[in-house]
């Protein structure tokens, strides 16, 4: 077959995959969620059962443990949530909200209401989801202790496959980790700031930042602009340039200096695809796609490249630098 019609078929097949996992973004997103969270929380299922725990209760350990993260950062928000409902009766008084609601008020009102149902429905489909993800956290935390005994099933008939996966799941915990660890310091980090310049609801912020740290490139925009709009309302526009002042200040240093190189490594990928990965996945999965950009991307690596003896030069263009490259070495010249 000509290579430009194998370029063709493959295109066109990657469009209708592409179209279909769209159409389907509501079961995919919070199903490749639950993969994320148990692949990452699975060492602790290894380590019980080798320490002689019986099967029942290394399983019902990885349960109680991802419940209990779930519930821990359920009540933050929910505590934070009513605070800050007890707080709106005095921003309505603000001059700045309302300037905001002279100007709502002379929208157009059918505008308005197709926003608000606009909002109502993605609510509605945000809570269906988050369902849907704790019921599959339960069953996948469950049937956790039987992956490698699947994994030796596959290897009968596909080893390469099982290579692929194996290599999915150590560099997703890698990421997973990394991530977690630099979101965590940010988080304790960006709290204690926000508290110290008496900007309210520090934890939820602190909350905040740590789920945007997921997102590459644009999370520190998401996380930034809640507390910096709280302390414009709160104490005025010099108390939220310092807000901006300090949230660029920790995260250019950390996120953008320090988690890059740590964060690469971790996931194979460089910072461009990176990148584009996140607006690609963000199309496909909405907002959930946004935070599982390079999770997904790096299946999508070890399943399509990494398996493919002859698609080492994709592999070159995906992998981010490495300490050995030199930006001035020559490029081989091919015979003419």
């Amino acid at each position: 077959m000509p290579r430009a019609l194998t370029i063709l078929l493959g295109g066109a097949a990657a469009v209708v995959v592409v179209a279909g996992v769209r159409a389907v973004a509501w079961l995919v997103a919070p199903a490749m969620l639950a993969l994320l969270v148990v692949i990452a929380i699975s060492p602790v299922h290894r380590r019980l059962r080798g320490r002689g725990a019986p099967p029942w209760l290394a399983t019902l350990a990885v349960v109680v443990l991802v419940y209990g993260v779930l519930g821990v950062v359920a009540v933050t928000v929910a505590m934070s949530g009513a605070r800050l409902a007890s707080m709106l009766p005095e921003f309505a008084r603000d001059e700045l909200v309302v300037r905001a609601v002279r100007a709502i008020d002379g929208l157009d009102r059918g505008q308005l209401v197709g926003a608000i149902g606009g909002l109502l429905t993605e609510l509605t489909s945000l809570t269906t989801s988050l369902v849907f993800l704790v019921a599959l956290l339960l069953f996948l935390g469950v049937e956790v202790g039987w992956a490698n005994s699947r994994l030796a099933d596959i290897a009968a008939d596909r080893p390469y496959l099982r290579e692929a996966l194996i290599e999915f799941v150590r560099r997703t915990r890698r990421y997973v980790v990394v991530t977690t660890v630099f979101g965590f310091i940010v988080a304790v980090l960006d709290t204690v700031g926000l508290a110290l310049l008496g900007v309210p609801l520090a934890v939820l912020w602190g909350v905040l930042s740590f789920v945007t740290n997921y997102i590459p490139t644009i999370g520190f925009i998401l996380g930034v602009v809640p507390p910096a709009v709280l302390a414009l309302l709160q104490h005025g526009p010099r108390r939220a340039l310092a807000v901006l002042v300090f949230y660029v200040a920790l995260n250019f240093v950390v996120q953008s200096l320090i988690q890059p190189r740590f964060t690469g490594d971790a996931a194979g990928l460089s910072t461009t695809v990176t990148f584009l990965a996140l607006v690609f996945w963000a199309w496909v999965l909405g907002p959930l796609g946004a935070l599982l950009a390079v999770p997904l991307t790096v299946l999508v690596k070890v399943l399509l490249v990494d398996i493919d003896p002859a698609a080492g030069w994709a592999a070159a263009l995906l992998r981010p630098p490495r300490r050995g490259d030199s930006p001035t070495a020559p490029v081989p010249r091919t015979a003419d």
